[in-house]
């Protein structure tokens, strides 16, 4: 087998990885691609401020009431439990006060992944579906770790590409 590899960062293949699990445990794809989108902001949040790149926010006194959503919630993908709300087109994504719309992800990944995207989606859907979903629900985060692009350590890391090898996707199923 010839080997595939893409080179990219890791935000869009956890976007990615993140939506095909959330669709594997039974999201439709347009919730799948919100919470793909919120698991990596809250990585990158957090992976920001290990690294200093991002501060935490001063803690107030007295703390600004929340903007009130309907059916507010948290789902687990990846081991991230990402804000989410019930809105009438489906689960969404939150990220400060507004849903993610599932039109600006789709482009977000179009637009990183290029004509690589069907590739790097078949794939990981491939490895999904190896996976009973309660499994899979379990194993996802741990599975991106095996196979998402290497990266210098630190803060050099930072928004860095690496190679991902499509082949070693397909041989973790």
């Amino acid at each position: 087998m010839a080997r595939r590899v893409v080179t990219i960062n890791r935000a869009p293949v956890l976007t990615l990885w993140a939506a095909v699990v959330a669709a594997r445990i039974g999201f439709d794809w347009d919730a799948a691609l919100t919470l793909g989108k919120g698991v990596a902001g809250l990585n990158a949040q957090s992976k920001g401020r290990r690294l200093g790149i991002y501060k935490p926010a001063a803690a107030s006194a007295e703390k600004p009431p929340r903007p009130k959503r309907g059916d507010e919630l948290r789902v687990e993908v990846c081991g991230r439990a990402v804000p989410a709300v019930s809105t009438k087109d489906g689960i969404r994504a939150v990220v400060g006060d507004k849903p993610v719309e599932p039109e600006s992800v789709a482009a977000y990944l179009e637009g990183k992944f290029g004509d690589d995207l069907d590739a790097v989606k078949e794939a990981m859907q491939e490895l999904a579906r190896s996976m009973k979903p309660g499994e899979l629900a379990e194993r996802a985060y741990g599975l991106y770790e095996a196979f998402r692009p290497s990266i210098p350590a630190g803060k050099k890391g930072w928004g860095a590409a690496g190679e991902l090898d499509l082949n070693r996707i397909k041989s973790l199923a």
